[in-house]
């Protein structure tokens, strides 16, 4: 306030006067926000002042300038400044005697000013100039702030009374209008009464202390009593619209949380469905990589391989030179026969015994290739079983990939169903409720009508009237509490069909979150069954590993059978033939064992591609799914509206219903 006293006292010596000391004193004592100058006799050049500075001040809002004592010239000077000011509520000009230029100087005030809500004009002399006093009602008509008037003790007459009466019934915003003490009489009484039908927001007006008759009076208590319950109506209706749309907002807000929630959780799963697959790709590779280090070992055993049948061939050429060698002997022999007899027999003997020790050995062969056959038959076997296993799960694959795809058919045709059931319930309720509103204006119009017949009948018979007016007030009020119990059970209906598809939707979204936890775990089988495959493809590397040791164990046997006598050659020689055809059958084996491997490798990499496709086949189930839930919140949000104008029409019903009350017979027909 320091300021607003500093620019009053540069204001007032810029115009040649000096401040007045009272006025400075009451700024310094004021609170903030408020400007009381009650009882201080305010010269011109003070209005004058407080005039500008209130055309630029932004901190008062309410000015209180009651029995100030103001002339015709200062007043019009304060309200000029008041004419632009944007932050003045409370305005306060009781007992300063405003006459004619006083008058149209607030006329112009409430034509040009939209802030100002409370003005106070009681003891002045606004009634006693007629054209004045109407150009201040034409103005009060065109005013939509003003929301409380006090004109006591204005010598308004009944011609006041009737230009008032024309702006109340234009204007839309003033809500409480003091009369009293004023000079209004029977016909102001009338006018005011006639008024009042046309105004819907008026609830207090106090005509006290103005001649006016009882019955009268009555009316109006009757009309103010009608506005009140209306406002306080529409003051409901307003609440439970907020909370309608706070309801909505927070179910807007949750559905929001839904769908993010459901995007991180597609996200998480895309990621682990791309972890999966990079995980599938380095198994792959290090399948690969074992297949290498196989391939590198059968290269080695065809070279030890190559490096035997080089051994024989050596072997064949000593067996020839020892024939020879034999040839020789046998000359030999036969000129010592005689002598060589014993030895003879005695070689004989050592020989049978070595030929026995032989087929010793070749029993003991014969039995671990018979263990080497069934190993190869049982690692066949394993890998059928292998082969099965891998077909079943193939076969599995492709039933939850139908089933899913059923699944979001289902989905669809349960979708489509609950928009037909949804639009079909709101039809039917639109359908309802235009009927129970034509039903509604008929009953009302045929009210009307019997009311005014009524009226028109027991004109003469005031009494009567008075009774009948009272048997109508209340059969209108049991009308009016029923049509909003009816309201309040439409709304109700309206909820519980609103939260029973809430609860649809919420059921729809647990299925699908089912189906994707399905198809999670069908991922992880299969991520099972490649881990299974991994450890029955070691098993066979150990198994080959075995069999290259076996080998290496055979050659080790042939070198030490190369090393025997010359007279076991041929016996040997046929012995390692028998285990080169045995090595020769190990080798189409081995080369079974590589195409099966080579098979299996083929057949994960096509696992590998489905298992690709799959995963495109659900993110592009996902986006659809997330397509028809965006779909669907659009279709949730245009029920909410069409729902809102529903319940914007029914309000407008019944306050059609309520304007539409018998009190509305009392104004003259036009």
């Amino acid at each position: 306030m320091e300021e607003f006293r500093r620019t009053y006292s540069r204001l007032c010596k810029e115009s040649g006067a000096e401040p007045q000391e009272t006025v400075l004193q009451q700024m310094h004592q004021l609170p903030q926000g408020r400007l009381d100058l009650a009882t201080q006799s305010l010269t011109v050049d003070t209005c004058r002042a407080l005039g500008k500075l209130l055309q630029k001040e932004a901190l008062l809002t309410e000015l209180v300038l009651s029995d100030c004592m103001l002339s015709e010239e200062g007043a019009v000077l304060l309200l000029q400044g008041l004419c632009v000011n944007t932050i003045v509520r409370f305005l306060d000009l009781k007992g300063n005697n405003l006459r004619a230029s006083g008058a149209e100087a607030l006329a112009k005030l409430l034509r040009q000013n939209k802030s100002i809500q409370s003005l106070t004009l009681e003891w002045n002399s606004l009634g006693t100039w007629e054209e004045a006093f109407a150009a201040f009602c034409g103005a009060l008509a065109a005013n939509g702030a003003l929301r409380q008037l006090d004109l006591r003790n204005n010598q308004i007459s009944h011609k006041g009374a009737e230009e008032l009466a024309l702006a109340l019934k234009s204007n839309t915003s003033l809500q409480q209008l003091d009369l009293r003490w004023n000079h209004i009489g029977l016909l102001g009484g009338r006018a005011l009464v006639n008024c009042l039908p046309s105004n819907r927001t008026l609830w207090k007006l106090e005509l006290a202390g103005n001649s006016i008759p009882g019955d009268i009076l009555r009316a109006v208590e009757q009309a103010m009593d009608h506005n009140q319950d209306r406002q306080t109506a529409f003051r409901e209706s307003q609440a439970r619209a907020h909370v309608l749309s706070k309801e909505v907002r927070h179910l807007r807000e949750e559905k929001s949380k839904q769908f993010l929630d459901l995007m991180e959780m597609i996200d998480r799963q895309r990621e682990e469905m791309v972890r999966t697959s990079k995980a599938s790709a380095a198994r792959v590779g290090q399948l690969q990589e074992a297949l290498n280090e196989r391939h590198s070992i059968i290269n080695a055993l065809k070279a030890k391989l190559q490096m035997a049948e080089a051994a024989l061939a050596l072997s064949e050429q000593k067996a020839q030179d020892l024939g020879e060698l034999l040839a020789t002997a046998e000359q030999e022999q036969r000129s010592l026969a005689q002598r060589q007899a014993k030895e003879h027999r005695l070689e004989q003997q050592e020989a049978a015994e070595r030929e026995s020790k032989l087929l010793r050995d070749l029993s003991a062969a014969n039995e671990k290739n018979l263990l080497l056959q069934n190993q190869v038959d049982e690692l066949e076997r394993k890998v059928k079983s292998q082969q099965d296993q891998l077909f079943l799960t193939r076969q599995e694959l492709t039933n939850t990939a139908a089933e899913l795809k059923m699944r979001a058919v289902q989905a669809e045709e349960r979708l489509e169903l609950e928009k037909k059931r949804s639009r079909q319930s709101l039809e039917d309720a639109e359908h309802l409720r235009f009927k129970e509103v034509e039903h509604m204006t008929r009953h009302l119009e045929e009210s009307e009508r019997a009311m005014q017949e009524r009226v028109q009948r027991l004109e003469a018979v005031r009494l009567s009237l008075e009774e009948e007016l009272s048997r109508a007030k209340a059969a209108a009020l049991s009308e009016r509490s029923q049509a909003e119990e009816e309201l309040i059970k439409a709304k109700n209906q309206v909820r519980l069909e609103e939260q029973q598809r809430l609860a649809h939707l919420e059921e729809k979204l647990r299925l699908l979150a089912q189906a994707r936890d399905e198809a999670q775990s069908a991922c992880l089988q299969q991520k099972q069954v490649v881990a299974d495959a991994q450890a029955r493809a070691s098993q066979l590397g150990r198994q080959v590993e075995g069999l290259r040791r076996r080998l290496e164990e055979l050659q080790q046997e042939l070198s030490n059978k190369d090393q025997e006598k010359a007279a076991e050659v041929t016996r040997v020689r046929l012995e390692l033939q028998e285990q080169n055809g045995r090595l020769q059958a190990e080798l189409t084996a081995q080369e079974a064992l590589k195409e099966k491997a080579a098979a299996l490798e083929r057949q994960l990499k096509v696992i590998a591609s489905d298992h690709r496709e799959a995963l495109l086949d659900r993110e592009s189930e996902n986006a659809s799914l997330r397509e028809k839930l965006r779909l669907k919140q659009a279709e949730i949000a245009r029920i909410r509206d069409e729902e809102a104008q529903r319940a914007s029409f029914l309000q407008n019903a019944v306050l059609a219903y309520v304007q539409g009350s018998p009190l509305r017979t009392l104004s003259p027909q036009k």
